[in-house]
């Protein structure tokens, strides 16, 4: 396996985009952020919100039937029918402001096949750096997941929120699932459409994005620590959670100063993890 895939290893592709108002401005209407964050042109984007550009736009005739663009293209062609994005690893260098000319060069750095709970999987890691001003702003590495889908769901055992020094409500329900997917151009049904989510994916709900959560996360922890500046950002997702979770956003306070996020259901079973570290002040 780890062969089959070893031309893959290396393939690049660079994407250029103007950092315009629209997107985040729509991001942070969505988020019910309008007067908490600048999106006139010259302010600082908020650094998870480069998610929101260079998007590939794949023909409908290039969409495969879960949504997502057919495989092959940048990404290696891997059959297994679910793909997710696991994870990410993200360090921020400069600033990237709304106005700027910016360009993105994507690498595949690994590709892993594993054996897990739910059967035979492959991990896809990519490398992503983001140029604005002549400067690397921000680079990346996703970590997406290719798996077979179930005959019923069956989700991870549960994680419990531990104790944590804050917790807030975030608001999830189909409306805003639809319009990050639209604002990401993020064709995967399963977090709109919600007969493909269950009959097809055998999920019991639609699925709420990972970024989204991480977004999320990361904005709750810019609020409750404002005098910061955001140097590192890790995630990864532990369990799924849905339309119909009472979705909250945690956050605990290490020894080390850096910032444990969770997001949890109603249940207090943790889905994403992130860590947060800081500039020394």
């Amino acid at each position: 396996m780890q062969d089959q895939w070893a031309e893959w290893v290396g393939r690049q592709e660079t994407l250029g985009e103007d950092i315009g108002t629209y997107p985040a401005r729509a991001l942070a209407a969505t988020l019910n952020r309008e007067t908490g964050i600048s999106c006139e042109p010259g302010a600082p984007l908020p650094p998870l919100w480069t998610w929101l550009y260079f998007l590939p736009l794949a023909p409908m005739a290039q969409v495969g039937p879960d949504g997502h663009p057919k495989r092959g293209g940048f990404l290696p062609p891997i059959e297994h029918p679910r793909r997710m994005w696991a994870g990410s690893r993200c360090r921020f260098h400069a600033p990237i402001c709304i106005g700027d000319r910016a360009t993105k060069t994507s690498t595949i750095q690994k590709v892993a096949a594993k054996t897990g709970k739910t059967g035979p999987m492959v991990f896809v890691t990519v490398e992503h750096e983001i140029w604005a001003n002549n400067e690397l702003a921000m680079t990346e590495e996703q970590d997406i997941v290719y798996m077979n889908i179930p005959d019923v769901f069956n989700p991870p055992a549960p994680v419990q929120l531990p104790e944590c020094d804050w917790h807030e409500a975030a608001t999830i329900d189909p409306v805003v699932l639809f319009r990050f997917s639209a604002l990401t151009f993020n064709g995967h049904r399963i977090h709109y459409d919600r007969s493909y989510a269950m009959d097809v994916e055998k999920y019991p709900g639609l699925v709420v994005h990972g970024p989204l959560q991480a977004i999320l996360l990361f904005d709750a922890a810019c609020r409750h620590v404002p005098d910061r500046t955001p140097t590192e950002f890790d995630f990864r997702g532990m369990r799924p959670l849905f339309d119909f979770d009472a979705v909250t956003l945690n956050g605990q306070v290490q020894q080390d100063d850096t910032l444990d996020l969770l997001t949890a259901n109603g249940d207090d079973a943790i889905g994403m993890k992130a860590t947060m570290k800081w500039a020394a002040q």
